[in-house]
């Protein structure tokens, strides 16, 4: 089951108290105060995790509490910090406050960690109120109560390529032959009901993965159809493929009907790199790449994926893209670089 958005309690612990004591020890005739600290709450921290593809766990635990910190003692021993508690998500994953809309992490990386809930600190032992007019303290400060927040965990997956296309366009099919990748496929409309990952494999080792997105109707950036459920899962990708079938009715009005979808929804989305990829050329017996008007597209292909023809073209001009597109985003960091 594919979970992309859920709802958790987040509690820190609290901090432990600060202790009273006076020292009692034989042949020592005044004592002084020896109370020792609290110690801290435990925080809760989210942590990426790229084993992880949904938040399915999170719909069995929906509360997540750190250790409160202990005591302080006498001697001035300070109370064992709580321990701290980690939330595993799947890189990609937005962490919001639910109660204010506040974005708190957004996590894009395995192995990033961010603190989502502080735990309190903890109180005060006597000894720390002690001065030279006030030797003899009895006061002490209770622990800081833990952060607690209700959270709204929100995935959106991270791909290099996003296919988009109306149901039954043919990106299932076309996932699972460039990928490892077993996307259910059948001849009904909205046989995908779930977006699905695959990594395609080139020469050379090279690597970049495809994200197959559940079909787009018009209508779809309101929230008809599976609308606005998946839109959101193609605004991590670099690169857009718009899909459309060779046997559409009329492959123009599919393919401007695909861009004010995308326009709709997010206007920087509609900006991003993108190709027209017309797909199931094996209908049509011959190569054949209809005439369509697609000012902005990088390239238009043609391929079949049943019978695994125009792929290397299509799979080239990716990488070709996705090359590009690296070397503009490190060039600003290259020209602001200071001289050695």
């Amino acid at each position: 089951m594919f979970i992309d958005k859920v709802k958790v309690r987040a509690i820190a612990g609290t901090g432990g108290s600060g202790c009273q004591s006076f020292r009692r020890e034989s042949l020592v005739p005044m004592g002084g105060p020896d109370g020792g600290d609290g110690g801290r709450g435990g925080d809760v921290i989210v942590r990426g995790d790229s084993n992880l593809a949904t938040l399915l766990d999170y719909t069995y635990r929906d509360e997540w509490a750190a250790d409160r910190g202990q005591h302080g003692m006498g001697s001035n021993m300070t109370g064992r910090s709580g321990k701290d508690i980690y939330m595993p998500v799947p890189p990609g994953t937005i962490v919001r406050d639910a109660d204010t809309g506040e974005i708190i992490a957004d996590v894009l990386a395995s192995g990033e960690e961010f603190i989502v809930a502080k735990g309190g600190r903890g109180g005060k032992g006597n000894s720390f109120f002690v001065t030279p007019t006030h030797q003899s303290p009895r006061e002490w400060q209770p622990g800081e109560e833990g952060q607690e927040r209700t959270l709204e965990l929100e995935l959106k997956l991270i791909a290099d390529i996003g296919l988009v296309g109306q149901p039954n366009a043919g990106k299932s099919t076309l996932l699972s032959v460039i990928s490892a990748a077993r996307p259910k496929i059948a001849d009904y409309p909205f046989t995908t009901l779930q977006p699905n990952l695959g990594v395609v494999q080139l020469s050379d080792y090279r690597t970049f993965v495809v994200a197959d997105i559940p079909g787009i109707i018009e209508g779809a950036a309101e929230g008809k159809g599976l609308g606005l459920q998946f839109l959101r899962h193609i605004e991590r990708t670099r690169i857009l493929a718009m899909l459309i079938p060779i046997d559409a009715m009329d492959w123009q009005a599919e393919y401007d009907q695909l861009r004010v979808e995308v326009a709709k929804y997010s206007p920087e989305l509609a900006a991003k790199p993108f190709c027209v990829v017309f797909t199931k050329l094996d209908l049509m017996g011959e190569d054949y790449v209809p005439p369509i008007e697609a000012p902005g597209a990088f390239g238009i292909f043609s391929i079949s994926a049943a019978n695994r023809e125009g792929l290397t073209t299509l799979l080239a001009a990716w990488w070709t893209e996705l090359l590009r597109l690296k070397e503009e985003a490190a060039r600003p960091a290259a020209q602001t670089a200071p001289l050695p």
